[in-house]
């Protein structure tokens, strides 16, 4: 499909018109009624992905049977998805082909894990980067007093930070990082350029142990910079001005001149190929913290997420995980008009996954414009927000219960073992909430519920509306034995293939991000003084911040 000859916007597809059909005819269907003519429909709209590691183990199971559709509804998006030529894309996507069509280049990030090829000529040896990483675990780097590293900073920003942030959180040794019985290294990161963030993970740090990594793949992200220039001095005012700081400094970017310029020495410049996006580097050089923080198992994240692009290669849309996902949701958005997507992760480890995912999905897909120039009429990326586990019951849960608007939600659930008794409570929490959201409670549920704490009629009478739920939150669970790196590479990659496919069928490309560039001009404008080209507001703003700046002095 080249950039405009062939491609046809989804709207002017026969499947897209049945399906804003299928629309008005099921928005507002109760859920707990399609369960209810239907006994067969959990086992028919859960798919699960097998684990070939371990013989008789699934890897993932994922359960859409709470979503608002039925049988000839879900048909339709399969008719899309074959539409859409969707199936074609896939197969671009892993040959290598410019899918990222506006910057004219492949999306080969799964190459960086074994999925696919690299482009060619264009493979990627993270060979020294591994080296590095295992020296500085095992105790084997020093900086320049002679003291062995012990305290790793990665300095990055969006997805040079929420994929190895997530994934540090998800796995590492809650006791720290031990190697034969003695703690070597603390991962943590900074990416905000508040000063307060970069403040709080260096006050009990010790400089002489401390190394910090600068990941910006243009090597010229104002925040990353800003940050790591406030690292150089913190360094240089502990250490002295006449030591060599060098050896605590290392870099993943793409621009290795602008890297050594800044005084990162040549041998830990680590490279990251300009097709892997960074909101899809995980796998890459940009995962150096993770590597240093869970060792070895770094290659069973890599391995999990393998075999999610093997699945997503070779397997029968009909029977395809990540297209079941990315059609359940561009069903919500484009048809349904649900404009939010709550992500919900059972899980302290994934707590980071709510903000990983929003740049995943906002910045891939949130997008006007189709392949062929035009502006789009449909729907697009939902907005993308969540929070972990029970946190969120006891938060903003009263709103997707008794609320007025309507949300996806996607629970995340790993089961992990029973051991310890709270585990379980989470699991069940979490199964019983995407229930209750769905089947919600009418006004004689509600009268019933009341009856039973032996109130009197005209109490319950007075108090039944209050506890009617609408229901009808349509949900998917997805499901995993335990949350470990084979697990989590899985996830991850599930996700990352779901945003293509709706991208895809879109006709938007979930590669390139050149909306963002508008603000950082107008800050660039603002930082050297120029607003005589700023709206009235943003032009007073600027000046009122310089007026309190000048009177803090």
């Amino acid at each position: 499909m080249s950039d405009t000859g062939d491609f046809t916007p989804p709207q002017r597809l026969p499947a897209w018109t049945a399906l804003v059909g299928h629309a008005q005819q099921l928005a507002n269907h109760p859920l707990s009624a399609l369960f209810a003519d239907d006994p067969n429909r959990a086992d028919r709209f859960t798919l699960i992905l097998e684990n070939p590691t371990e013989m008789d183990q699934s890897a993932l199971v994922a359960d859409f049977s709470k979503q608002l559709f039925d049988d000839e509804t879900f048909a339709s998006l399969i008719r899309l998805a074959h539409e859409a030529r969707l199936d074609e894309g896939i197969q671009r996507l892993f040959d290598g082909e410019q899918v990222n069509f506006t910057e004219k280049r492949a999306a080969s990030h799964m190459s960086m894990r074994g999925g696919c090829p690299p482009p060619p000529g264009k493979g990627a040896d993270t060979h020294d980067m591994r080296t590095f990483a295992f020296d500085l675990r095992e105790g084997m780097l020093v900086g320049s007093t002679g003291k062995t590293i012990r305290h790793l900073v990665n300095l990055g920003i969006g997805g040079s930070d929420l994929g190895p942030r997530l994934a540090v959180e998800a796995l590492a040794d809650p006791r720290g990082n031990i190697v034969g019985g003695i703690e070597l290294a603390k991962v943590a990161f900074v990416a905000n350029v508040d000063p307060r963030e970069l403040d709080t993970v260096l006050a009990h740090a010790d400089p002489a142990a401390t190394l910090f990594v600068v990941s910006s793949k243009s090597f010229s992200t104002p925040e990353t910079l800003a940050n790591a220039e406030a690292a150089r001095q913190w360094l240089r005012s502990r250490l002295g001005e006449g030591i060599d700081i060098s050896a605590h400094f290392a870099a993943v970017s793409n621009a290795y001149d602008a890297a050594i310029a800044f005084g990162i020495r040549p041998d830990r410049v680590f490279p990251l190929p300009d097709w892997v996006g960074g909101r899809y580097s995980v796998w890459s050089a940009i995962g150096l913290p993770l590597l240093v923080a869970i060792g070895g198992m770094f290659d069973d994240f890599l391995v999990g997420a393998r075999i999610m692009d093997d699945h997503f290669r070779l397997t029968p849309i009909e029977h395809n995980l990540p297209v079941w996902l990315g059609l359940t949701d561009l069903w919500n958005a484009s048809f349904l008009g649900i404009q939010s997507t709550a992500a919900l992760p059972y899980a302290h480890g994934l707590r980071s996954f709510p903000n990983w995912l929003q740049q995943l999905e906002m910045e891939s897909n949130g997008k006007h414009t189709l392949r062929n120039g035009h502006r789009t009429e449909a729907a697009t990326a939902p907005i993308v927000w969540g929070s972990a586990g029970t946190i969120g019951q006891h938060a903003f849960h009263q709103l997707l219960y008794q609320g007025t608007r309507k949300v996806a939600l996607d629970f995340i659930i790993p089961v992990g073992e029973d051991s310890d008794p709270r585990q379980r409570i989470l699991v069940d929490n979490a199964i019983a909430q995407a229930a209750a959201l769905m089947g919600g409670r009418d006004l004689d549920a509600a009268r019933a519920t009341l009856a039973r704490r032996n109130l009197p009629d005209a109490e319950i009478e007075r108090l039944a509306p209050h506890l009617v739920s609408d229901g009808n939150q349509p949900s998917t669970t997805i499901m995993i034995p335990r949350l470990d790196a084979f697990h989590l590479g899985a996830l991850l990659a599930l996700y990352e293939h779901k945003v293509f496919v709706q991208g895809w069928i879109w006709g938007i490309n979930p590669f390139d991000q050149y909306g963002v560039e508008h603000g950082k001009e107008i800050a660039r404008a603002l930082a050297s003084g120029k607003t005589d080209k700023q709206d009235a507001s943003t032009a007073q703003l600027a000046r009122l911040a310089e007026e309190f700046r000048l009177r803090m002095r």
